[in-house]
C-alpha cells in the first residue's frame, strides 16, 4: 500500500532520545525505499530540515543534526523517494479539510496531499491512529497495538474507477535516481 510519510517519522530516524522510535522509523524508511511504497510531501522535507537543525535544550543546546548535514539528508530523501509538491488543488483541499476535520493547518495540508493524490494512508503520530479522513486512513507507526489500541473501521468505502488518474498518481514509479549523500538505503551515519 502506498503511504505518505509525515515529518515526525523522518525526524525520529535521527533522534537518539527515543531509541525504539528511531529503530521503527529507520526500518520503515529502509524497507520502503526498496519497494517505492512511500511518498514524501514537500512540506515534510522543509519541516524536517527545520526540526533536526533546531537547538535542543535536552541535548545541551545541540541539534539532532548540524544544518549542513540536515540539508544533505534532505537532498538524499529527495533522491530516494517521490516527492509531492503543493498545487492549487492541494491548498484548497487543505483549507476545506482544516474546517471539516478541525485539523491544524499543517496536518490539514499533509492530509490534502494524500487526498488529492489518491494516497490511501498517512504514516504519522500526529493523527488519531486508524481514523479515516475522507478517503485517507491515518496510521501511527509507533503505536504498540498489543497495548490495546484498536483501529477504527472505515465509515465508508471509497471507490475510484479502475485506472483513475488519482490511482495512477499514487502508484507512479519513483525516479531511478540513487542518493549521492546519506542514506536510508545504505548505512546510517553516526
Amino acid at each position: 500500500m502506498t503511504s505518505l510519510v509525515d515529518t515526525n517519522v523522518l525526524v525520529y530516524r535521527f533522534d537518539p532520545r527515543n531509541r525504539a522510535k528511531q529503530r521503527i522509523a529507520e526500518s520503515l524508511l529502509r524497507s520502503h525505499v526498496r519497494d517505492g511504497a512511500v511518498l514524501l510531501p514537500h512540506q515534510a522535507i522543509v519541516e524536517f530540515v527545520a526540526a533536526v537543525s533546531r537547538p535542543r535544550s535536552d541535548l545541551g543546546g545541540a541539534p539532532l543534526l548540524a544544518l549542513e548535514q540536515a540539508r544533505l539528508e534532505a537532498e538524499a530523501l529527495i533522491g530516494q523517494f517521490q516527492v509531492l509538491y503543493p498545487s492549487r488543488e492541494v491548498l484548497v483541499t487543505a483549507l476545506r479539510g482544516s474546517a471539516a476535520y478541525q485539523l491544524s493547518w499543517f496536518d490539514a495540508h499533509l492530509w490534502a496531499y494524500a487526498e488529492v493524490h489518491g494516497v490511501p494512508e498517512i504514516l504519522s503520530e500526529d493523527f488519531e491512529h486508524g481514523r479515516h479522513y475522507g478517503g485517507v486512513r491515518t496510521v501511527n507507526p509507533f503505536v504498540d497495538l498489543a497495548a490495546g489500541v484498536r483501529e477504527l473501521p472505515a465509515l465508508y468505502q471509497t471507490a475510484s474507477p479502475r485506472g483513475s488518474s488519482k490511482q495512477k498518481s499514487a502508484e507512479r514509479p519513483r525516479s531511478p535516481r540513487r542518493p549521492v549523500f546519506s542514506s536510508i538505503a545504505g548505512s546510517r551515519r553516526a
